[in-house]
């Protein structure tokens, strides 16, 4: 790091880890910071960059946008939300869409559409299904959904409702739901992205959305992190060849502007009414026009198969340099999705990593955890390797404490 004094904010709460860098400006897959180091960037913004940085066109139609009209309020109609909810629904053959500003809020969306579905149906205490190692937001309703005891301490009493099952394994949820009236939906990523980069078997998902429509349950996926191209389809669950009933999707559907959505199928799609939900900053005309520009741009580069291709390029190359260590206990995910699961904690090779010109992230403690724009090269795939191996197999050689 440079011996210029590290950047601070004493006036902003210390909820975050940071490392002691500022980012001023970015171009494609490389950002810079104040001091003029240049970083490739492997986290992609938690996989929000999805064009990466400074597009060439996802910025033009921004600030055609900013110059007309960025808020309205739901109030009135906007057509931007119109144009961008067909786009979903078509992408995914679902029915509708509510727009919001975060993942978070999505999944609390798709909570509360739970919720009303079993009071509707004369269930006076809903409960929903969740996962072992799940994370769905910080707010206390998707904190209670999500498993990690870590997150939740120092916050209860945590909402009820929740029955908690674990991974890919269909005789732990039948077993947590038989007999049990008051069940009315599965709520799950289908690849766990804070969790560790756990993925959903594709038959367990077939086998759940059966079981979804045997006993009238929502299917709802949380799509958020590992939706909108990253794994070469627009949403992970359609390598399964399944549908959800709902699906909150966030990150990536903005190239960077705060967007997020409620996609929801026919047994969903009417459940809410107005005053039911709402938003102040959801669906604005900046945010659509995010949207908008962001599949645009995606179907006209061909970001999924770029996504599929590079990302199944990088994942080799990690598994030929890494596979094999001592202490490297698995490469795993799909697409530009990727997780690299140590056999001890690894939050070091954050700072090392950051040192060496690579921004990435290590989650769940001991897997770190590559998601970078979905235009990443396959030149960019390599020097990613390149500089990464090398800090593993140092990191893995030192003795543990």
């Amino acid at each position: 790091m440079s011996a210029t004094a590290a950047p601070s904010s004493p006036h902003v709460m210390n909820t975050y880890g940071r490392l002691p860098i500022a980012l001023t400006h970015g171009q494609g897959c490389r950002v810079w910071d104040t001091e003029g180091r240049a970083y490739l960037d492997g986290l992609g913004g938690i996989a929000v960059n999805t064009l990466g940085h400074n597009h060439p066109e996802l910025v033009p139609a921004l600030q055609d946008q900013i110059s007309k009209l960025i808020h309205s309020s739901n109030y009135y109609h906007v057509p931007g939300q119109e144009q961008l909810a067909a786009k979903l629904t078509e992408l995914s053959g679902l029915t509708n869409v509510f727009f919001c500003s975060t993942g978070l809020e999505a999944n609390e969306a798709a909570l509360k559409l739970a919720r009303k579905f079993g009071h509707d149906k004369g269930i006076e205490r809903p409960e929903i299904v969740v996962y072992e190692a799940a994370f769905h937001g910080r707010s206390i309703a998707t904190l209670s959904a999500t498993g990690n005891a870590k997150v939740q301490k120092g916050f209860g009493p945590l909402v009820e409702g929740f029955i908690r099952v674990p991974l890919n394994d269909f005789d732990a949820l039948k077993k947590a739901t038989e007999g049990n009236p008051n069940v009315v939906a599965v709520f799950f990523e289908t690849i766990q992205g804070e969790g560790g980069i756990h993925p959903m078997r594709w038959e367990y998902l077939r086998q759940v959305r059966q079981l979804c429509d045997e006993r009238d349950w929502l299917m709802m996926i949380d799509e958020v992190q590992c939706g909108m191209g990253r794994t070469g389809k627009w949403f992970a669950h359609q390598w399964a060849g399944i549908q959800p009933d709902v699906m909150p999707l966030a990150k990536g559907l903005g190239s960077g502007v705060p967007v997020g959505a409620v996609v929801a199928g026919p047994r969903a799609a009417n459940l809410f009414g107005p005053g039911n939900h709402g938003t102040t900053f959801g669906g604005n005309p900046l945010a659509m026009r995010a949207g908008i520009e962001t599949i645009r741009i995606m179907e006209g580069h061909r970001l999924l198969e770029n996504a599929a291709n590079v990302g199944a390029h990088l994942k080799s190359a990690l598994e030929r340099e890494l596979g094999g260590l001592k202490g490297v206990k698995e490469v795993r995910g799909q697409g530009l999705m990727l997780g690299i699961e140590l056999d001890r904690p690894c939050g070091v090779i954050l700072n090392r990593a950051c040192e060496a010109g690579l921004l990435l992230s290590v989650t769940a403690d001991s897997v770190i955890r590559l998601v970078p724009p979905l235009i990443l090269s396959v030149a960019e795939a390599d020097e990613i390797v390149s500089i990464l191996a090398p800090i593993v197999k140092t990191f893995l050689a030192e003795p543990t404490s």
